[in-house]
């Protein structure tokens, strides 16, 4: 289509990674049968194409509204459209170009600004969530069922894991802002895993947000300054010691943390050491089967007998295209896992959209549950902090890692 941008609008790379995505969308529709928000309501300013129109027209005009504005919050960002365009459209980018102008055009309430304002500092500040988490457990028993079993569930020992440091072909972990306060276990478990096959771990000093949070709320710049941060500290650690891989238990922050050379691509001082260390990020699911494929891992302890399901993060299967991965690695150990209907649609949680969307996250959430429940499971596996609090938000049943089935069913250490 014709594009002509208001010039000065933004910037000359926003411009043209612009003009590329709206150049290469033909408008045939299929983003729509997998866009959850569009199967909601079917409102079409609600669908990829859609949004894409009210985006050009913002950037051809150098206007826009609170309509909008409205549109582009309600995208879950979950690239399931991606995944479906036959042509190839690189949505997400001309999404974040979309997201960071509209906030100049069409400027927030002050309540607006101070919601996600707080949100970042809250990501930002492991101190204050976790004086918050202490006020909350202690408040725990006189709470609604949903928040205790979903921020306060009952304690449960941590897998005990070796960990070694500077050693070359070490894997450096990221833990992330939330994930260590609310569920250790998922880091704990990699740990276990990664001890069992003896590789050597680091655990990175940088700030613990990936940036998604700031990204996804207003905070571009302060999500620009994150990955610089994360940057110089991964470039520092690969200079002590070539790194095998750099991995967070997440596959939220994962792709997030793989979208630093987007992130920084008009940074001319970053942009090539975010290339380089980007292609350093690997999701667990990826380290595993390497792992497996040098020397294959047998479970005990009865995993394979347990009445499982998993549910596939956006971030897994859309963000970093590892679709079906982590289903044929536990398939592979003996695990048997079935199919779950409408398994490449978004639970709702899509980092701070549950917080900020609250009814239509509600809603996707409970069409969700309903397929991952058909079977009766005693428990659910994901890959995500933030879809297994959402998940565990609306079910009984037990919501964990991936990562904490496998390193429990491991041969008990030798020695």
């Amino acid at each position: 289509m014709q594009v002509k941008i208001v010039e000065n609008l933004v910037s000359a790379g926003e411009a043209a990674r612009a003009e590329q995505v709206l150049n290469s969308c033909v408008h045939c529709g299929f983003c729509t049968a997998t866009c959850p928000t569009y199967l909601l309501a079917g409102n079409e300013l609600d669908s990829p194409r859609g949004r894409i129109y009210l985006i050009k027209e913002m950037l051809e005009t150098g206007t826009a509204g609170a309509l909008t504005r409205t549109h582009l919050d309600r995208c879950l960002t979950c690239r399931s459209c991606e995944t479906t365009c036959p042509s190839g459209v690189d949505y997400h980018k001309l999404v974040a170009v979309g997201r960071e102008t509209v906030e100049q055009l069409a400027p927030r309430s002050r309540a607006q600004r101070v919601q996600r304002a707080a949100l970042r500092k809250l990501m930002l500040s492991p101190r204050l969530l976790r004086v918050l988490l202490g006020a909350g457990r202690a408040l725990a028993p006189l709470l609604p069922a949903a928040l205790r079993r979903t921020y306060f569930p009952a304690p449960r020992p941590l897998l005990p894991a070796a960990r070694s440091g500077e050693a070359a072909g070490r894997v450096l972990l990221l833990r992330g802002c939330v994930q260590p306060l609310l569920r250790p276990h998922t880091d704990a478990a990699l740990l276990r895993i990664l001890d069992h096959f003896k590789v050597p771990v680091s655990e990175s000093t940088a700030v613990g947000c990936c940036g998604a949070a700031s990204f996804h709320t207003g905070g571009e710049e302060e999500a620009r300054a994150i990955a610089r941060r994360q940057l110089d500290h991964w470039w520092q650690q690969a200079q002590r010691a070539p790194l095998r891989a750099i991995v967070m238990t997440a596959s939220g922050c994962g792709a997030q943390l793989r979208d630093y050379p987007l992130l920084l691509a008009d940074d001319p001082e970053y942009r090539e050491r975010a290339e380089v260390l980007a292609g350093l990020i690997r999701d667990p699911v990826e380290l595993l089967e390497e792992l497996h494929a040098e020397q294959p891992l047998q479970l005990t302890g009865g995993a394979a007998q347990r009445q499982l399901v998993f549910h596939c993060p956006c971030t897994l299967q859309h963000g970093m295209q590892l679709s079906g991965r982590v289903e044929r690695l536990l398939r592979s150990l003996g695990v048997a896992l079935p199919a779950v209907t409408d398994s490449h649609l978004c639970c709702g949680s899509a980092g701070t959209y549950s917080i900020l969307q609250p009814e239509r996250a509600k809603t996707l959430r409970e069409k969700k549950l309903q397929h991952l429940q058909a079977s009766k499971p005693h428990t659910i596996l994901t890959a995500n902090i933030g879809c297994q609090l959402h998940l565990q938000g609306g079910t009984d049943t037990p919501v964990r890692h991936w990562l904490e089935l496998v390193a429990e069913a491991l041969p008990p250490t030798a020695g």
